[in-house]
Protein backbone atom coordinates (compact mmCIF):
# COMPACT_ATOMS: atom_id res chain seq x y z
CA UNK A 1 0.00 0.00 0.00
CA UNK A 2 1.40 3.54 -0.94
CA UNK A 3 2.26 6.08 1.91
CA UNK A 4 1.86 8.72 -0.51
CA UNK A 5 0.05 11.85 1.69
CA UNK A 6 -1.32 14.08 -0.89
CA UNK A 7 -1.84 17.10 1.90
CA UNK A 8 1.98 16.56 3.26
CA UNK A 9 2.77 16.33 -0.38
CA UNK A 10 1.12 19.94 -0.95
CA UNK A 11 2.57 21.25 2.52
CA UNK A 12 6.10 20.65 0.95
CA UNK A 13 5.72 21.81 -2.36
CA UNK A 14 3.81 25.23 -1.00
CA UNK A 15 7.40 25.34 1.83
CA UNK A 16 9.48 24.88 -1.32
CA UNK A 17 7.65 27.70 -3.40
CA UNK A 18 7.36 30.03 -0.48
CA UNK A 19 11.37 29.26 -0.13
CA UNK A 20 12.14 29.95 -3.56
CA UNK A 21 10.55 33.14 -3.68
CA UNK A 22 12.18 34.25 -0.32
CA UNK A 23 16.00 33.39 -1.66
CA UNK A 24 14.69 35.20 -5.01
CA UNK A 25 13.86 38.45 -2.59
CA UNK A 26 16.81 37.92 -0.61
CA UNK A 27 18.75 38.02 -3.57
CA UNK A 28 17.40 40.79 -5.10
CA UNK A 29 18.15 42.89 -1.37
CA UNK A 30 21.51 41.73 -1.04
CA UNK A 31 22.17 43.19 -4.32
CA UNK A 32 20.11 46.71 -4.16
CA UNK A 33 19.99 46.97 0.05
CA UNK A 34 16.80 47.95 -0.76
CA UNK A 35 13.26 46.62 1.25
CA UNK A 36 11.02 46.49 -1.41
CA UNK A 37 14.21 45.67 -4.10
CA UNK A 38 11.48 46.44 -6.39
CA UNK A 39 9.01 49.09 -7.69
CA UNK A 40 6.32 49.01 -10.50
CA UNK A 41 6.02 51.54 -12.65
CA UNK A 42 2.45 53.09 -13.11
CA UNK A 43 2.51 55.91 -15.25
CA UNK A 44 3.98 56.40 -19.03
CA UNK A 45 5.83 59.95 -17.46
CA UNK A 46 9.36 58.26 -18.23
CA UNK A 47 8.51 55.98 -21.60
CA UNK A 48 10.26 57.32 -24.60
CA UNK A 49 8.27 55.17 -27.33
CA UNK A 50 4.56 55.07 -26.78
CA UNK A 51 4.40 51.59 -28.12
CA UNK A 52 6.99 50.60 -25.00
CA UNK A 53 10.50 50.22 -25.52
CA UNK A 54 13.00 48.13 -23.32
CA UNK A 55 16.14 50.03 -21.91
CA UNK A 56 13.61 53.18 -20.77
CA UNK A 57 11.09 53.28 -18.03
CA UNK A 58 7.49 51.86 -19.50
CA UNK A 59 3.98 51.76 -17.05
CA UNK A 60 4.48 47.86 -15.90
CA UNK A 61 8.10 47.30 -15.80
CA UNK A 62 9.35 46.30 -12.89
CA UNK A 63 12.66 48.39 -11.35
CA UNK A 64 15.03 47.45 -8.89
CA UNK A 65 15.54 50.10 -6.02
CA UNK A 66 19.51 50.30 -5.37
CA UNK A 67 20.45 51.91 -2.44
CA UNK A 68 23.22 54.08 -2.38
CA UNK A 69 24.31 57.64 -0.60
CA UNK A 70 22.22 60.50 -2.39
CA UNK A 71 25.33 62.68 -2.88
CA UNK A 72 26.72 60.14 -5.45
CA UNK A 73 23.48 60.43 -7.80
CA UNK A 74 24.68 61.54 -11.10
CA UNK A 75 22.24 64.61 -12.76
CA UNK A 76 21.81 65.13 -16.03
CA UNK A 77 23.44 68.44 -16.13
CA UNK A 78 26.58 66.60 -14.30
CA UNK A 79 26.94 63.78 -17.14
CA UNK A 80 26.21 65.84 -20.23
CA UNK A 81 29.00 67.79 -18.85
CA UNK A 82 32.66 67.28 -20.58
CA UNK A 83 34.73 68.37 -17.51
CA UNK A 84 32.71 66.58 -15.17
CA UNK A 85 34.30 63.20 -14.13
CA UNK A 86 30.55 61.61 -14.81
CA UNK A 87 30.76 63.12 -18.27
CA UNK A 88 28.65 60.23 -20.71
CA UNK A 89 27.02 58.31 -17.90
CA UNK A 90 23.94 57.23 -19.29
CA UNK A 91 20.73 55.49 -17.54
CA UNK A 92 18.03 54.48 -19.16
CA UNK A 93 18.23 55.55 -22.13
CA UNK A 94 19.64 58.97 -21.07
CA UNK A 95 22.04 61.09 -19.69
CA UNK A 96 21.93 61.06 -15.33
CA UNK A 97 20.13 58.66 -12.77
CA UNK A 98 16.46 58.04 -12.31
CA UNK A 99 15.72 58.44 -8.79
CA UNK A 100 12.53 57.13 -6.66
CA UNK A 101 11.43 59.30 -3.84
CA UNK A 102 9.10 60.62 -2.00
CA UNK A 103 6.78 63.96 -2.48
CA UNK A 104 8.20 66.27 0.06
CA UNK A 105 9.32 63.27 2.53
CA UNK A 106 5.95 62.32 2.71
CA UNK A 107 3.35 59.39 2.85
CA UNK A 108 2.25 57.92 -0.60
CA UNK A 109 3.05 57.03 -3.99
CA UNK A 110 6.57 57.73 -4.34
CA UNK A 111 7.71 59.43 -8.24
CA UNK A 112 10.38 57.79 -10.00
CA UNK A 113 11.93 60.62 -12.81
CA UNK A 114 15.41 61.89 -13.64
CA UNK A 115 17.54 63.83 -11.71
CA UNK A 116 18.20 67.09 -14.19
CA UNK A 117 20.07 69.07 -11.63
CA UNK A 118 21.34 69.99 -8.20
CA UNK A 119 21.05 73.54 -6.64
CA UNK A 120 23.41 74.07 -3.88
CA UNK A 121 24.20 76.58 -1.14
CA UNK A 122 27.08 78.70 -1.71
CA UNK A 123 27.28 82.05 -0.03
CA UNK A 124 25.70 81.34 3.71
CA UNK A 125 25.45 82.98 6.80
CA UNK A 126 23.64 81.97 10.30
CA UNK A 127 20.21 83.22 11.02
CA UNK A 128 19.70 85.34 13.98
CA UNK A 129 18.01 82.73 16.49
CA UNK A 130 16.32 85.47 18.52
CA UNK A 131 14.41 87.24 15.35
CA UNK A 132 11.03 86.38 14.00
CA UNK A 133 13.04 87.52 10.84
CA UNK A 134 16.29 85.19 10.80
CA UNK A 135 17.44 85.81 7.62
CA UNK A 136 18.32 88.74 5.84
CA UNK A 137 15.76 89.78 2.94
CA UNK A 138 17.77 88.43 0.09
CA UNK A 139 18.24 85.02 1.72
CA UNK A 140 16.40 81.74 1.96
CA UNK A 141 15.94 80.11 5.19
CA UNK A 142 16.82 76.75 4.71
CA UNK A 143 15.84 74.62 7.69
CA UNK A 144 17.61 71.43 7.66
CA UNK A 145 20.52 72.77 6.38
CA UNK A 146 23.42 72.70 9.25
CA UNK A 147 24.68 76.56 10.12
CA UNK A 148 28.21 78.04 10.60
CA UNK A 149 26.84 77.46 14.55
CA UNK A 150 26.83 73.58 13.91
CA UNK A 151 22.95 73.92 14.65
CA UNK A 152 19.63 72.90 11.95
CA UNK A 153 18.88 76.27 9.85
CA UNK A 154 21.02 78.34 7.59
CA UNK A 155 20.49 81.68 5.70
CA UNK A 156 21.29 80.58 1.88
CA UNK A 157 22.28 84.32 -0.02
CA UNK A 158 23.54 82.57 -3.66
CA UNK A 159 23.56 79.10 -5.22
CA UNK A 160 25.40 77.45 -7.53
CA UNK A 161 24.59 74.43 -10.07
CA UNK A 162 26.84 71.84 -10.90
CA UNK A 163 27.35 70.90 -14.54
CA UNK A 164 26.61 74.37 -15.47
CA UNK A 165 28.17 77.48 -16.01
CA UNK A 166 25.24 79.02 -13.05
CA UNK A 167 27.97 80.00 -10.16
CA UNK A 168 27.31 81.54 -7.02
CA UNK A 169 24.07 83.62 -8.55
CA UNK A 170 20.56 84.84 -5.72
CA UNK A 171 18.36 83.63 -8.01
CA UNK A 172 18.96 80.46 -10.73
CA UNK A 173 18.45 80.90 -14.12
CA UNK A 174 19.76 77.93 -16.43
CA UNK A 175 19.04 77.66 -20.52
CA UNK A 176 19.73 74.02 -21.23
CA UNK A 177 20.37 74.80 -24.52
CA UNK A 178 24.12 74.08 -24.97
CA UNK A 179 24.80 77.08 -23.65
CA UNK A 180 24.11 77.30 -20.06
CA UNK A 181 24.49 73.51 -19.83
CA UNK A 182 24.14 70.79 -22.23
CA UNK A 183 20.76 70.82 -24.66
CA UNK A 184 17.59 69.11 -23.34
CA UNK A 185 14.89 68.58 -25.51
CA UNK A 186 11.39 69.18 -24.62
CA UNK A 187 9.72 67.26 -27.57
CA UNK A 188 7.55 70.42 -28.26
CA UNK A 189 7.31 72.87 -30.08
CA UNK A 190 8.64 76.62 -29.28
CA UNK A 191 5.26 78.76 -28.99
CA UNK A 192 5.01 82.84 -26.78
CA UNK A 193 1.97 84.77 -25.87
CA UNK A 194 1.67 88.37 -24.95
CA UNK A 195 3.37 87.82 -21.50
CA UNK A 196 5.26 83.78 -21.90
CA UNK A 197 7.71 82.81 -24.53
CA UNK A 198 8.23 78.46 -24.34
CA UNK A 199 11.29 77.47 -26.18
CA UNK A 200 11.70 73.97 -27.60
CA UNK A 201 14.47 73.11 -24.71
CA UNK A 202 14.08 73.45 -20.78
CA UNK A 203 14.93 76.74 -19.37
CA UNK A 204 14.85 76.79 -15.51
CA UNK A 205 14.18 80.97 -15.23
CA UNK A 206 14.64 82.98 -12.01
CA UNK A 207 13.89 80.67 -9.56
CA UNK A 208 14.42 80.67 -6.05
CA UNK A 209 15.06 77.53 -4.17
CA UNK A 210 13.44 76.66 -0.82
CA UNK A 211 16.54 74.99 -0.14
CA UNK A 212 19.09 72.57 -1.33
CA UNK A 213 18.20 69.69 -3.84
CA UNK A 214 17.59 68.27 -6.96
CA UNK A 215 15.18 69.15 -10.27
CA UNK A 216 13.37 66.57 -11.42
CA UNK A 217 11.43 65.57 -14.28
CA UNK A 218 10.07 63.04 -15.85
CA UNK A 219 11.27 62.24 -19.61
CA UNK A 220 8.14 62.41 -21.33
CA UNK A 221 6.99 65.03 -19.38
CA UNK A 222 8.12 67.37 -21.92
CA UNK A 223 9.55 69.74 -19.60
CA UNK A 224 6.90 69.89 -17.13
CA UNK A 225 9.15 69.67 -13.93
CA UNK A 226 8.00 68.48 -10.69
CA UNK A 227 8.83 71.52 -9.00
CA UNK A 228 6.83 73.72 -11.18
CA UNK A 229 5.82 76.56 -12.51
CA UNK A 230 8.09 78.47 -9.72
CA UNK A 231 11.14 77.29 -12.16
CA UNK A 232 9.84 76.47 -15.76
CA UNK A 233 7.04 78.24 -17.49
CA UNK A 234 4.22 75.91 -18.06
CA UNK A 235 5.51 73.32 -15.66
CA UNK A 236 1.78 71.37 -13.63
CA UNK A 237 4.35 70.10 -10.80
CA UNK A 238 3.95 67.29 -8.68
CA UNK A 239 1.72 67.71 -5.75
CA UNK A 240 1.77 66.81 -2.18
CA UNK A 241 -0.62 67.44 0.37
CA UNK A 242 1.45 70.15 1.90
CA UNK A 243 2.13 71.21 -1.72
CA UNK A 244 3.96 70.92 -4.86
CA UNK A 245 7.10 68.98 -4.70
CA UNK A 246 10.36 70.93 -3.52
CA UNK A 247 13.82 70.60 -4.19
CA UNK A 248 14.55 66.80 -4.04
CA UNK A 249 16.44 66.25 -0.08
CA UNK A 250 18.36 63.92 0.18
CA UNK A 251 16.49 62.25 2.70
CA UNK A 252 13.67 62.33 0.63
CA UNK A 253 15.47 59.55 -1.62
CA UNK A 254 14.03 56.47 -1.75
CA UNK A 255 16.48 54.81 -3.98
CA UNK A 256 18.21 54.53 -7.54
CA UNK A 257 16.60 53.18 -10.56
CA UNK A 258 18.72 50.20 -11.52
CA UNK A 259 18.25 47.08 -13.74
CA UNK A 260 14.56 46.41 -15.26
CA UNK A 261 12.45 43.91 -15.68
CA UNK A 262 10.00 45.15 -18.48
CA UNK A 263 6.13 43.57 -18.51
CA UNK A 264 5.64 41.68 -15.36
CA UNK A 265 4.42 44.52 -13.28
CA UNK A 266 1.37 44.55 -15.40
CA UNK A 267 0.18 41.57 -13.30
CA UNK A 268 -0.28 44.04 -9.96
CA UNK A 269 -1.27 47.00 -12.03
CA UNK A 270 -4.70 44.18 -13.02
CA UNK A 271 -4.85 43.09 -9.48
CA UNK A 272 -4.60 46.40 -7.86
CA UNK A 273 -7.95 47.47 -7.10
CA UNK A 274 -10.43 50.27 -6.97
CA UNK A 275 -7.84 52.64 -5.92
CA UNK A 276 -4.82 51.46 -8.15
CA UNK A 277 -3.61 53.53 -11.17
CA UNK A 278 -4.57 51.22 -13.31
CA UNK A 279 -3.14 49.61 -16.47
CA UNK A 280 -3.96 52.58 -18.31
CA UNK A 281 -0.92 54.18 -19.61
CA UNK A 282 0.77 49.75 -20.23
CA UNK A 283 1.19 49.74 -23.87
CA UNK A 284 -0.27 47.35 -25.78
CA UNK A 285 2.96 45.24 -26.50
CA UNK A 286 3.69 45.20 -22.65
CA UNK A 287 0.46 42.86 -22.74
CA UNK A 288 1.34 40.83 -25.60
CA UNK A 289 4.49 39.98 -23.68
CA UNK A 290 3.43 39.12 -20.66
CA UNK A 291 1.04 36.66 -21.80
CA UNK A 292 4.23 35.23 -24.26
CA UNK A 293 5.74 35.02 -20.96
CA UNK A 294 2.89 33.07 -19.36
CA UNK A 295 2.50 31.17 -22.11
CA UNK A 296 6.72 30.37 -21.71
CA UNK A 297 6.58 29.53 -18.06
CA UNK A 298 3.68 27.00 -18.51
CA UNK A 299 4.77 25.33 -21.67
CA UNK A 300 8.29 24.93 -20.64
CA UNK A 301 7.70 22.11 -18.50
CA UNK A 302 5.59 20.62 -20.78
CA UNK A 303 8.26 21.08 -24.09
CA UNK A 304 10.56 19.75 -21.07
CA UNK A 305 8.85 16.33 -20.24
CA UNK A 306 8.41 15.72 -24.24
CA UNK A 307 12.07 16.38 -24.75
CA UNK A 308 13.39 14.06 -21.88
CA UNK A 309 11.19 11.27 -23.15
CA UNK A 310 12.09 11.52 -26.84
CA UNK A 311 15.61 11.48 -25.60
CA UNK A 312 14.90 8.31 -23.21
CA UNK A 313 13.21 6.58 -26.09
CA UNK A 314 16.43 6.93 -28.14
CA UNK A 315 18.54 5.13 -25.44
CA UNK A 316 19.31 1.50 -26.66
CA UNK A 317 18.27 -0.26 -23.14
CA UNK A 318 14.83 1.37 -23.66
CA UNK A 319 14.76 -0.21 -27.35
CA UNK A 320 15.71 -3.45 -26.18
CA UNK A 321 13.10 -3.59 -23.75
CA UNK A 322 10.05 -2.02 -26.43
CA UNK A 323 11.35 -5.19 -28.68
CA UNK A 324 11.21 -8.16 -25.90
CA UNK A 325 9.98 -6.97 -22.95
CA UNK A 326 8.30 -10.68 -22.64
CA UNK A 327 12.13 -12.19 -23.04
CA UNK A 328 13.40 -9.58 -19.92
CA UNK A 329 10.70 -10.56 -17.38
CA UNK A 330 11.70 -14.33 -18.62
CA UNK A 331 15.24 -13.74 -17.82
CA UNK A 332 14.42 -11.40 -14.25
CA UNK A 333 12.58 -14.60 -13.22
CA UNK A 334 15.09 -17.51 -14.12
CA UNK A 335 17.54 -15.41 -12.66
CA UNK A 336 15.99 -15.92 -9.35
Amino acid sequence: MSDHNPLRSLVLELALAVGMIACLVGAMFIHTGSMPPLVVVESKSMIHSETGEIGSIDAGDLILVHDQPADTIVTFAEATDPSNIAHGYEQHGMAGDVIIYSKNGEGGTPIIHRAIMRVVAEQTVAPDRASTTPCPEEATYDEVRIAEDGMPGSCVLTWSVPGTSVKDVVNVTVHFDGTDAAYYDCKRPAHSGANYVVEPYLVVWQWAPSHEGMLTLGDNNKCSVDQGAGVTNGSAGVHSPSGVVGPIRNDWVIGVAGGEIPWLGTVKLMVGGPNSYGTRDVPLISFLALAAVIGGVVAAPLATESVFRWWLNRSPEMKDYVEDPAQESVTDFESE
